[in-house]
């Protein structure tokens, strides 16, 4: 039974973190033109660790996300959170919305409530959803010191449970970024009865040579090359996290600088920010997300998905059947062409090429990202 929850951090944790940002030992930085060439920058790490340290404020973090419905309900052997946010519309459509790696449910402040009442912000209320977000298994509010880790497979068969069985939609609509794209597409091809559509803003894909036909074309041959160079440069964190993540996570549950400084490097690389990731993100929300694994205690949980997959199959077995639909953001870390993704998404109704933004699109982009989640789903509602 889902019981309400509210979060609150005991002032001996804040307390604790003070006195660990007080004593805070920074590497030296190497003597390089390029502060962020060898991974995040020492003067960017020291402006947010001072800013965390001497003004931000958790108790107002916590206020933003306490200010949506939030419940937690026992499910596999641990407590599942999810913020549960009805829809101000004449018939709202239930919609899944899951975050990813390094990101949490503080990804979906500013995108909920234009998914759930458009009219506040100029849209059609016929197109308001019911948003249920969940904390990933292992990530946040979903952890507790010694729990089981879940891959890909598992969160997502616990997720149509929390929908289906637990808050009682028959059919849904399924949105998400990163290891929420996975669990998105997997719904779509796993479990395409359930949901009347997915949509992603990035496209999960096999990153292998697998994917190519014989004779490339002009766009095929620009994706090979951009994925040879993140396959060599960009992937470093996913062989740590897939091989040997408990070691790497006594380090980060330890240090709030260390902890900091790996998740800040992803917003800066990943994000549409002219390489200053605070231009895009303002150190309150980094901090509100960086926050939420510190006190959780949940980074190395956080890494299970990564294990998995590099163990296991890859998330996606199947083509997704299911209506599909696709916002491409510029600075996303992956971006096929439209011949590659239809291998594995052949159901593609709505693919969009965006102006601006990149892997964290409800942070970054979050009017943007709204209308094309509205719109993508607009003529399936029919379908529930």
């Amino acid at each position: 039974m889902p019981q309400p929850f509210t979060l609150h951090v005991p002032d001996a944790a804040l307390a604790d973190l003070n006195d660990r940002l007080a004593r805070t030992r920074l590497a030296d930085a190497p003597p390089l033109d390029d502060p962020w060439a060898l991974g995040t920058s020492r003067d960017a790490l020291q402006q947010l660790l001072a800013y965390w340290r001497d003004d931000f404020d958790w108790r107002a973090a916590e206020a933003k996300l306490n200010a949506f419905p939030q419940c937690k309900v026992r499910m596999d052997d641990i407590d599942l959170h999810y913020l549960h946010v009805p829809g101000v519309g004449p018939n709202p459509c239930p919609l899944l919305l899951s975050h990813g790696w390094p990101g949490s449910v503080f990804e979906f402040m500013e995108i909920i409530p234009r998914l759930t009442d458009p009219a506040r912000f100029g849209g059609d209320p016929a197109d308001a959803f019911t948003v249920v977000a969940p904390s990933l298994p292992g990530y946040g509010l979903s952890f507790t010191p010694g729990q089981r880790r879940f891959g890909i497979e598992p969160i997502t068969e616990m997720l149509v449970r929390l929908m289906q069985d637990v808050l009682g939609y028959r059919r849904f609509a399924a949105q998400g970024g990163d290891w929420g794209a996975s669990i998105t597409g997997r719904l779509g091809a796993v479990h395409p009865e359930k949901v009347i559509g997915v949509h992603v803003n990035l496209l999960m894909i096999r990153r292998d040579g697998s994917i190519f036909p014989e004779v490339l074309d002009a766009e095929q041959t620009r994706f090979k090359a951009e994925l040879e160079h993140w396959m060599k440069e960009e992937t470093g964190y996913q062989w740590i996290q897939g091989t040997r993540p408990q070691t790497l996570a006594y380090g980060l549950v330890d240090s709030p600088a260390g902890l900091a400084a790996w998740i800040l490097e992803k917003f800066r690389q990943w994000s549409d920010c002219g390489g200053d990731p605070f231009s895009v993100h303002s150190m309150d929300s980094l901090l509100a997300n960086i926050g939420l694994y510190w006190f959780t205690g949940c980074i190395g949980a956080s890494f299970q998905p990564y294990y998995a997959r590099m163990h296991g199959d890859w998330p996606i077995p199947g083509p997704v059947t299911a209506p599909t639909g696709y916002a491409q953001f510029p600075t996303e870390i992956i971006r096929p062409p439209r011949s590659i993704a239809e291998r594995t998404f052949p159901n593609i109704q709505r693919w969009t090429v965006m102006e601006k933004g990149g892997h964290f699109a409800a942070m970054e982009q979050p009017d943007a990202l709204a209308r094309e989640i509205r719109e993508f789903f607009r003529p399936l509602r029919g379908s529930l």
